[in-house]
């Protein structure tokens, strides 16, 4: 194993120093530099900025527009009020600590994170 090493290493040399390999390696860089110009970054930026700024409008702001109005809601929500959980579990509040509600489920307390509440339910939903 040790003995094929530098035969490989001889082989890589021998390719490296061939002059018609370095030639045609930068012949065809400066052919490919001569016939871009300066608006081809452009064209390729172009594109990408377009897509950045429809993937921005169409999933970005639709989703902090509804975080905001779902804070918003649940710094509403107060004592006495009747939510629904994201689990589907309704109950009203009856106490509430800095991230935490208690619901009143038919007798029972559960406590629960605020972020855990999908809707605060109006009296004609029942």
């Amino acid at each position: 194993m040790v003995d094929t090493l530098p035969e490989i290493q001889a082989d890589t040399r021998s390719i490296a120093e061939a002059p018609m390999i370095q030639v045609s390696m930068h012949s065809g860089l400066s052919i490919a530099q001569a016939s871009t110009g300066g608006s081809s970054a452009l064209a390729f930026l172009f594109p990408l900025l377009i897509m950045g700024g429809l993937f921005y409008v169409l999933l970005i702001l639709p989703q902090r527009r509804r975080h905001k109005r779902l804070d918003k809601m649940r710094s509403a929500i107060g004592v006495g009020d009747e939510v629904r959980t994201i689990g589907g579990i309704i109950g009203t509040v009856v106490a509430e600590k800095d991230e935490e509600f208690t619901l009143d489920i038919g007798g029972q307390h559960l406590r629960i994170v605020k972020r855990a509440v999908a809707e605060k339910l109006e009296d004609n939903q029942e």
